[in-house]
């Protein structure tokens, strides 16, 4: 028996660290699907997320999800320092619970208590273990709790820096495309200068800046539900709307270049489908992405600002494909984090979030 015992204790603690090394030191997306850290994220999220629908202002909604994040990444530093812990103390007890010390605590309680001042490093000495083997065990964990909190230490800079250099291009996009971001609002944006090409830098940095999110998000999933400091905006309708602004300078936007158009269109799509895969989610199969109407009304509302579209079937159906190569990825997204995707057109009276305050909602439209 106690040789079964301490097999499924070493299983698990092995489990732990690899669990833990795939997580926080592998520097690439992990296909493994028994894992105790996807399996606290989503049972998490699902959860934070079911409680989240029953809250209905927005404001508040959001700022309840905003915790979610953080509370997560400390629930699953829990998790595993408690698994080692128990793997620990198993062993110690198959070992035959052999410590010396003042009484008061005997039994697989004497094990924790021993296995968690070694795992946290704390050295109170009132028990101490007496054989080979407990020595062995305790400086074994000693250096496992030393390096697990190294890890801990080093992992969450790692995971702000990633989430700051993504912040900040989406408080970049709000006077550009607005709040929240639309493709209509960034065009019309780009042709109040003499040369709408001005457009081709923040798509050429927009290029930058979702291939650093496919390299940090794919190695770090939990960064996907950090959202951003403002309830009108996040990562997911930030990326959309700068892919719809590629799709229609692809199929043709007058005195618009479309070569950096192509280039951030494809590794914009690339991220939105591998971090699908990498939360084990596919495309929505009932979205429709062929509405024509608003088609009509964007090119309308479009071309009262000087911002010419190319009409035709041809041009609808290349649109169309377009769409269809990254919509129903961003919807079925959008469903699990909770996160709105912009609407074709700016909605009435909006304002762009650096208009406004939290003393006084009133601004003026002369930036627009």
């Amino acid at each position: 028996m106690p040789q079964i015992v301490s097999l499924l204790a070493l299983l698990l603690i092995g489990w732990v660290l690899w669990d833990a090394f795939e997580t926080i030191l592998l520097p690439r997306r992990v296909p493994a699907r028994v894992r105790f850290s996807r399996f606290v994220v989503r049972s998490g999220w699902a959860l934070w997320s079911r409680t989240a629908i029953r809250i209905k202002k927005r404001q508040r909604r959001e700022n309840f999800l905003g915790f979610y994040a953080l509370l997560a990444v400390l629930g699953l530093f829990s998790v595993w320092a408690i698994g080692l812990i128990v793997g620990f103390a198993v062993l110690q007890w198959a070992d035959g619970s052999r410590f010396a010390g003042p009484g008061g605590i005997g039994g697989f309680a004497a094990d924790l208590y021993v296995s968690g001042t070694t795992f946290f490093t704390l050295g109170l000495g009132d028990l101490h273990p007496t054989s080979m083997m407990g020595r062995f065990l305790t400086v074994v964990e000693s250096g496992t709790g030393f390096g697990f909190l190294a890890l801990v230490i080093a992992y969450l800079p790692v995971l702000y820096q990633a989430f700051s250099r993504r912040e900040a291009r989406i408080t970049m996009l709000d006077e550009w495309a607005g709040s929240p971001p639309t493709a209509a609002v960034l065009l019309r944006r780009g042709f109040e200068a003499s040369d709408p090409n001005v457009i081709t830098p923040l798509l050429k940095d927009w290029e930058q800046a979702s291939a650093e999110m496919l390299e940090s998000h794919l190695s770090y999933p939990i960064l996907c539900y950090f959202r951003s400091q403002h309830d009108n905006q996040s990562w997911l309708a930030s990326l959309v709307a700068i892919l719809d602004t590629c799709s229609l300078v692809i199929v043709g936007v007058e005195r618009v270049d479309s070569f950096q158009a192509r280039l951030t269109f494809a590794i914009g799509r690339h991220l939105l489908v591998d971090l699908s895969q990498t939360l084990g989610l596919g495309p929505r199969a009932d979205v429709d992405t062929r509405d024509h109407a608003q088609l009509a009304e964007l090119r309308s509302w479009l071309a009262q600002a000087g911002v010419r579209l190319k009409e035709g079937e041809e041009v609808n159906r290349k649109l169309d494909e377009l769409r269809a190569m990254y919509f129903p990825y961003a919807c079925r997204l959008s469903d699990r984090l909770m996160m709105p995707l912009p609407p074709t057109l700016p909605p009435p009276k909006t304002r762009y979030n650096w208009e406004t305050t939290a003393w006084s909602k009133t601004a003026t439209d002369d930036a627009h």
